[in-house]
Order: structure tokens, then sequence, then C-alpha cells
């Protein structure tokens, strides 16, 4: 590196370094895939070359909800031209069960099946459709064992996966027993399927020495990683993931994804060829489990302002055949049936119910969506009892700045920002006008009515399982001044590798173009996370952040050396670093670094600090810290359809200080619409042998385009840094705005309530369907008739 630039180019680079980065932290920068999405250029598993001699797979489902097996004959498969070998549990050389956190998920059924839809056998063959006749062609005889397929049966006959777990704060019984007033009631809400655009997929090559290469659609690499090793009977350090991108995830793929690669490396392994398996969209949705149902029962009382005395909530929460990760998703359940309300004397008891369907799992939210719809169904039943607003109820039962600030499991809530969202959002929403107009128009509208619904949202951000809360990165520098970025998160869409890669580009201050973002493997990173809790930026950033302030100290270090100078005098900024008064390209240090024999790569590490939870105690501050929001949403419904529309929904959303407020705003829209149509639109049916009827998209409904209101307005909460140290000051933005969607199902409730002028309140289970509607008008009627 030369020491004595000619004056022209010392000018210009001087100006460079002045302009200051463009589109590092803050910024509003594109998916770095954004392109490619469009275009149609991303690549994804199926779209990969072909391997010469690569076998399809093609699972046989159970038929039956739970019965014994009694006897398989897989010759028909084989007369099948094309079908290379059928596998069954006999053929899996290691551990057959691939339960995530304990037994019982075994790979593929062995004598008995739990539920309609486990995998009894694998054909592997040179064609998917030489696959599926082979599967089909396979003769399996059962006998019929009885079968749990209600969560209210499995709950009066304590069938459960896991014991039950309670929360409790004071004496509660005794708060009820005194409340000057007391509701009791119990509701059912619907479970909902993911339905992420690519379904469930891994590629698996077979390498020398038993290792397998395998590229796996998977929110959870290392989990991936390790129950290949462990069906294989394999270390670890023989099977390396590769995941540059998935087609969706929002949770289905943090555990159930495993299944899939297992099947296709026992295939790669029986037949030395590499195997692929691409689940058809009706297989994906029978074999995988949903987002919780849950059925919840609860007991409350409260004064003459609505404010709560006592609270008892039980929640139930359907499982499925297995625990896989039930246990987390209903702690989280019962760590938000406050969502943002203090409740004083309160019990929260979370029962795991066991019954004979698919094993559900996470789902964006994790439990705590359900635990948020119990809590503000209770504040509307406490409103229409005692005539009042149901946001002057909400506003009264707040958690406080200094009092009333204890949770039901005994975490402060700190740096609260729950009562500037609502007045700010109150205000640019015209809210209490709007309320006026509402009333008026239903007075004087028999058929139509209108409804509306202003709800908070507060949502704890960490894993519940504490030891999750760490991450890795690695970074390299190249000769040339670009970057090569690895962590161990996962992009399924959302924009995480685009935010660490402008976290990056802020600490090294250089363009984000040059920094390439390699696909998360565990020959890189090893031991992830799951990319799940939304925490894959608060954790990934963060380990990505310490990296690159490692490389950067490391030629700050170098600089001062050479040029005999501290370290104040050395600077970074736009691809340019300042050394005294002479400026020099950053490629040019990277190349001077490597000539004086400075490494050039480095691995980060990130651990969430202070969170802790005594699980028997029910105890702790399991969360960092909390995320805040508020939606305001207006609906239309036709009284005699029971059909509805949302007209209007004004959003207020808290990210701290944002990384990308182009993304962000992004998922708060994406959640927000996709929480109203869980509560709305999203109807799981199975019928009375436990098979699921809903199976596709002709008869499970996703909100459209259509359902999203003409009017949306979305507002990030601004100048509210997080307090606590993520990166830059940040706060996650995955899963919270999901819940945002609770309240167009509050507002329907609204619009049904003005059929009995408000003094009634409607039941309505979830989703409200347009026929759930009807029925919930039809049932205030009577009601109401028969009062009168």
């Amino acid at each position: 590196m030369s020491h004595n630039r000619p004056p022209v180019e010392q000018e210009v680079l001087e100006a460079q370094y002045l302009a200051g980065i463009q589109n590092g932290v803050g910024r509003n920068q594109r998916h770095e895939s954004a392109e490619k999405h469009v275009t149609g250029e991303a690549q994804y598993i199926d779209d990969r070359l072909a391997f010469p001699g690569l076998l399809h797979l093609c699972p046989r489902l159970s038929d039956q909800a739970h019965a014994r097996i009694l006897h398989i004959d897989t010759a028909a498969c084989y007369a099948v031209p094309g079908v290379i070998e059928v596998l069954t549990w006999r053929d899996v050389p290691g551990e057959l069960d691939i339960g995530p956190l304990e037994p019982g998920d075994p790979l593929l059924a062995r004598d008995t099946v739990c539920y309609v839809g486990q995998i009894v056998l694998v054909v592997a063959a040179e064609s998917e459709e030489a696959a599926r006749l082979g599967a089909e062609a396979a003769r399996i005889a059962y006998a019929p064992l009885p079968a749990i397929l209600d969560v209210e049966m499995a709950l009066a006959q304590r069938h459960f996966v896991q014991e039950p777990h309670v929360h409790q704060r004071g004496d509660v019984d005794a708060a009820l027993a005194h409340a000057p007033h007391r509701l009791q009631g119990a509701f059912h809400i619907g479970g909902q399927e993911h339905f992420y655009l690519e379904t469930q997929i891994a590629l698996v090559a077979p390498g020398e020495d038993h290792s397998f290469q395998v590229w796996s659609s998977t929110q959870n690499p290392t989990e991936v990683q390790k129950l290949v090793a462990s069906v294989m009977g394999i270390g670890m350090n023989n099977v390396t993931i590769d995941m540059r991108r998935m087609g969706g995830g929002f949770g289905g793929k943090e555990t159930q994804a495993a299944g899939v690669a297992c099947l296709c490396a026992l295939a790669a392994h029986k037949t030395g060829r590499p195997a692929k398996m691409r689940l058809a969209r009706r297989d994906d949705m029978r074999i995988t489990g949903k987002r919780h149902p849950f059925f919840v029962r609860y007991d409350v009382g409260f004064d003459d302002q609505g404010l709560f005395c006592g609270v008892n909530i039980e929640l139930a929460g359907n499982c499925g055949y297995s625990l896989d990760l039930s246990g987390s998703i209903v702690d989280r359940a019962m760590f938000h049936a406050d969502n943002a309300y203090y409740l004083g004397d309160a019990r929260i008891t979370g029962y795991r119910c066991r019954t004979h369907t698919a094993s559900n799992t996470a789902y964006r939210g994790f439990g705590g969506p359900q635990g948020m719809v119990a809590i503000e169904q209770i504040i509307e039943a406490i409103a229409r009892h005692r005539q009042l607003d149901p946001l002057m109820v909400r506003k009264r039962n707040y958690y406080g700045q200094q009092t009333r600030n204890i949770t039901h499991y005994h975490q402060r809530v700190e740096d609260n920002l729950l009562e500037e969202i609502t007045t700010q959002l109150e205000q640019s929403a015209d809210y209490q006008a709007r309320r006026e107009a509402v009333r008026q128009f239903n007075a004087a509208s028999p058929i139509l009515k209108r409804g509306l619904a202003l709800t908070p949202v507060k949502f704890g951000i960490s894993f519940t399982s504490s030891f999750l809360n760490q991450a890795g990165a690695l970074i390299l520098i190249y000769t040339d001044g670009t970057v090569q970025l690895n962590h161990g998160g996962t992009e399924m869409g959302q924009g995480l590798h685009t935010k660490v890669a402008q976290i990056v580009a802020e600490v090294l201050q250089i363009d984000v173009s040059t920094i390439r973002i390699t696909a998360t493997d565990t020959g890189k990173v090893p031991n992830t996370s799951p990319t799940a809790a939304s925490s894959g930026t608060d954790l990934n950033g963060k380990a990505a952040q310490h990296a690159a302030e490692i490389l950067r100290q490391r030629l700050t270090d170098m600089l001062c050396r050479l040029h005999q100078c501290k370290a104040q005098e050395v600077s970074f900024s736009n691809g340019i670093v300042r050394v005294k008064q002479q400026h020099f390209t950053f490629s040019q240090v990277a190349q001077l670094a490597w000539l004086n024999q400075v490494p050039l790569s480095a691995t980060g590490y990130y651990r969430v600090p202070g969170i802790h939870y005594d699980r028997e105690a029910g105890r702790g501050q399991p969360f960092y810290y909390f995320s805040y929001g508020a939606a305001c949403s207006e609906v239309l419904i036709d009284t005699l359809t029971g059909e509805y529309r949302l007209l209007r929904a004004d959003i207020l959303h808290d990210v701290g200080a944002s990384l990308n407020p182009a993304i962000d705003v992004g998922q708060v829209e994406g959640g927000f619409v996709q929480g109203m149509g869980w509560l709305t639109c999203e109807e799981l049916v199975w019928d009375s042998q436990g098979r699921l009827m809903t199976d596709g998209p002709a008869s499970y409904k996703i909100p459209t385009i259509g359902d999203v209101p003409a009017d949306l307005r979305v507002q990030l909460l601004e100048n509210r840094k997080n307090p606590q140290q993520t990166v830059f000051h940040s706060k996650a933005v995955g899963e919270p705005p999901f819940m945002l969607g609770i309240s167009v199902w509050i507002a329907l409730q609204d619009a049904i309530a003005s059929v009995a002028d408000y003094r009634l309140h409607p039941h309505l289970d979830t989703p409200a369907t347009p026929e759930r509607v009807f029925w919930a008008v039809d049932r205030l009627t009577g009601d109401k008739n028969a009062g009168a």
C-alpha cells in the first residue's frame, strides 16, 4: 500500500468517505433475493439440477386414526416399473425415533399407527409417478383401536403428552370469591395450516465413508443433521446440511422437516444413489402438524370499572399424538395469557392433551396467539357485562409503569410502551369519532352491521427453552475486499439474510453489495439454534456483528502498527479507511492484511444475557424484552348470511430502532393478514374417523389479496430504541405482528353484539367463518328476544 497517494485520488476517497454508507443499518434495503424471487431465478431444492441416478420418494400413509399394523405386503410395489426400493421401519440402521425433545415420533410406523396420515412405508423409484403408483400398490392390514379425536375428551380423560403446568400469583380462589362481579365461560380456538408455498422437501447425496450431503428446506439445520446421523447410526460429522432458502416456513419446518430428510438419507444408504422427496400438497397437509387448537375455560372476577379482581384460566392445547414441541408451545400460551394486562391474583393452567391426530407443532407466535385470544375474549365479556367501551376496559387493565407491573409468572414489565402506542393509535385512527359513527350506522341499519375494535399486543422475545438463545457466525474477508457471510439462521423469505448483511456492512462500513451471503451450512457454523421465536436477527445478527467487530479491530490494530498511530486515528466509512489524514480503499486494507499475515476470517458468538425460568416454581424472567403494538380494525357484516368484509385497519407497531424499515413494514403487514386469516377463514375440518377433510387449496382457505382491506395504514413507532443491548437497539418483528390480527376477530364480535344493542356478549369460536358469524347473530337474536 502506497503511503504517498496522488492528491486528486485522495480527494476522491475523502469525498466518498464523507458521503457515508448508504445501505447499512436503519436504511430501506430490498430483500437480497428480491429480483430472483420475482424473475423465478431463485433456486429452491426442487430447482437444483438432477443428479445422475436420482431416485424419487413417495410415502404411503395410514388411513386409520389408531390401529395395530397386522401385515404389510410390498410385493405389488415392486411390480410397478421403475420401483427400486420399498423402505419400512426394518430398514433403519440406527435409531427409529426422531422425536425432537423426547421419543414418540417414529420415522416409519412400526407396530401401530396413531393418526390418519402417518407414514407407514416409502417407495423409491426412477420417477415421481412410479414412486406414487408403487406406494399405492402396497397392501396393509390393520386392527382398529379406540381413538381420541376431541380435545375435550382428552382433557376429561387426562390423556396427556406431558403433565399440566401452572403459573400462580396470589390467592386466586379468595380473590374470585370476593369479587363484585364474576363470569365463567368456555370456547374453542381453531388451529392453522402453515401452507408454505414450498412443501416439505429434501435431497440427499451419499458420499464416501458413510457421509451424506443433505439439502433440506428446514428452519433447523442442526436438528436435521442430528436426526439424520441418529437414524443412520453415524456421527454428526458425517452429515452436512445445506439450506440456502425456503419457500416459506412459519414454524412448520422447525421440527417436521427432519423426517423427509431422514427418509432420503435412508434411501441413499440402501441404494447408494441420491434421493429426493418432495411431498405433494395433500400428503404434506395430512402428514404434518398444525398450529395447536385450544379449548379454553375461564373464571374471572372484576369490579364495577371492569378491573380484574381474580383470574383463573385453563388452556388445553390439542397436541396431537406426540409431544413434538407442545410443552414449550403451551408454556408460551400460558406466558401470554395476560397479553397487555395486569391480572393481579391469577392462576393459569396449561394442559397438553394427546389426541390421535397429526402431532401439532410450531407456528408463528408459538402458542402466544392462543393465550392472547383467551384474555381478549375475557376482556370483551367483561365490557359487555358492565356496558363499557371495551377499549376503556383494556386501558384500565394495562400494566403500569411503576406499579401493577408484575406478570403472573413474576417477571417485571419494564420499558412499557402500551399507553403510548394506544394513545397514539387511538388518535391517528380517530377511534372515538368512528366508535360513535359505528353506533349510529348500526342503529339505522337493520341488516348490515359494523364493528370496531382496538386491541394491543405485548409479546415476549426469547426462546422459552433458555439454552436455544445462542448463535454463531463466520465472516471471511477476501483480498479484493469482498466479504462472505455465514451464520446459523435460515432464510424463509422474511429478510433475515438482508438484515444480517446490513449489520456487517454497518460494522465494516462497506457497501452491502460487496457481501455475499452463503447457504446456511452446518459445516461452517455448527450447533445452530432454529430460526424461530422471532430471534433470527437478534441472535444471528449479534453473532455476525461480533465477528465483524473482531475483524475490524484486527485491521485497526494492523494499521496502527504500520502507521505508528492510535486507534482513534483510524476510522472506517463507506468503503474507505482513513489513517491519520490518508485514505485507502477497504480492498487495499484487506490486501495489506494478507501481506502482513493478519487473519481475515473470524467467528462470532452470542448468547442472550440475564434470562432464566424456574419451571418447578413457575416463575422467572423468560424474556429478554417485550415488543408492543396495537391494531384498530373496522368490519362490516351481513346478519342474514354471516358474510363480512374488513373495511379498514390501522396499525402502530414497535420494532425498536428499525434495522430495515421496508422489511419491517412488510413483516407487520404479512403478520397481520396471516393472523386475520387464522381467526376468520382458515378452518381445519376432520371427519369422525380422524381424516383431515381440508387437505388442499380447494377446501382450505387462506387469505388472499381480496381479503386485505383497501384502507390499510401501517406505521412503525418512531424514536424508541430498544433499551436492551440488542443488535443496534432493534426489536424482533417476525411474530409480534401476527397477534394484531386479533383486532379483526374482536371487531366481528363487536358487530355481532350490536344486534343485541351491545348488552350481550356473542359466543364466537375461531375461526370466525361466515357460518359461525351467522349462527352467533342467530343465537344473540334469540337470547335478546328471550330476555325481552
